[in-house]
């Protein structure tokens, strides 16, 4: 009897349609008998290829597993199957991306906006993945839709900000001060307005707002390196040293601080302890070629002419081995083709 019940389960399971066989792998992947639960999907689009939940499901079965290259082409064809489904829109970009295809990625996710158009975390995903890939005009018009739609926190605004800045948008200084007259116990957006302002030439109008970030939050390390910089650029070095020595404090491998620091200490007659911070900066970030080429200038003051040689000629080495280090990386514009 027991024998007849298991044959007539085994027939009833043979002849069971895809949904049927979609919902069973599904309770076994629920119970971790994944090999199991593929055998049951795959089954099911043998019998209909165009099966939307066996598609999606071994995707993300093999996505949550970390089997991106695998994942990939299920969820590709489930989204053809299905082109109006947003899960299946995100999670195909986000397999993408973990396969560095950026451009692909944003294309799924771009369809996936069309399908929810007011996802505003999706919108700053893709805002700072198109800032990844230098495509600064569209990180900042997406970075600006995030805004429209959730405004009423900090962090749209931060990541257009920045996007827009990359991309030399001219309303950026204008959104910049929206954001700080909107959130004004924000360091963030202190800063940001600060250093937008500082960018501007409005070099008076900077200083309260970076003074405002730094007693607002004192382990943000960028407000107190570019008001020390600033010390420095109008030469008052005693008031710059301790904003900078606190940037590096809270950063200990910021290039830009340590040579103004050094810059600083220089102007004050401090030599070796100019050379102190230059030779630390360069021990954390020993590919940056600024350190050496100021450590050059500091044993030259310090009347080592063999050493200055030695760090100015290790200086050029390190900028011809990273040439892209010193720049600034250029805009361009997104790619309209799919990748192939």
């Amino acid at each position: 009897m027991t024998a007849l019940l298991a044959v007539a389960a085994l027939a009833v399971w043979l002849q069971a349609g895809p949904d049927a066989l979609s919902d069973q792998a599904q309770q076994l992947a629920m119970q971790r008998r994944y090999d199991e639960a593929e055998a049951l999907w795959k089954k099911a689009l043998s019998a209909a290829p165009d099966h939307f939940p066996s598609l999606f499901n071994l995707g993300f079965m093999k996505y949550s597993a970390g089997q991106f290259a695998e994942a990939e082409p299920w969820l590709a064809r489930a989204a053809k199957v299905k082109p109006g489904d947003f899960n299946t829109r995100y999670l195909h970009g986000t397999t993408l991306l973990r396969l560095e295809r950026r451009e692909d990625a944003l294309r799924e996710w771009q369809a996936a906006l069309v399908v929810q158009p007011n996802n505003y975390k999706l919108m700053q995903i893709m805002s700072v993945e198109y800032a990844n890939g230098y495509y600064y005009k569209d990180a900042c018009e997406v970075g600006r839709r995030a805004v429209a739609v959730h405004g009423d926190a900090p962090e749209p605004w931060l990541v257009a900000i920045k996007a827009c800045f990359e991309g030399r948008d001219p309303e950026t200084l204008a959104l910049t001060k929206q954001a700080a007259e909107r959130f004004p116990e924000s360091a963030r957006t202190n800063f940001e307005y600060g250093f937008q302002l500082q960018k501007a030439g409005l070099r008076d109008e900077s200083l309260p707002y970076l003074q405002k970030a730094m007693k607002q939050d004192p382990s943000y390390e960028e407000p107190f390196y570019f008001y020390g910089n600033l010390m420095v650029t109008d030469e008052r070095y005693d008031d710059a040293v301790g904003p900078l020595r606190t940037a590096l404090r809270l950063r200990p491998d910021y290039v830009s601080a340590c040579v103004a620091l050094a810059k600083a200490l220089m102007g004050l007659e401090k030599n070796e302890e100019a050379k102190a911070a230059l030779e630390s900066c360069a021990r954390m970030n020993p590919k940056h070629p600024q350190p050496h080429l100021f450590l050059s200038q500091v044993y030259f003051r310090l009347g080592n002419a063999e050493q200055a040689t030695a760090e100015k000629e290790l200086s050029l080495r390190l900028r011809r081995e990273n040439p892209t280090i010193m720049e600034s990386p250029q805009a361009r514009p997104f790619p309209g083709a799919p990748r192939r």
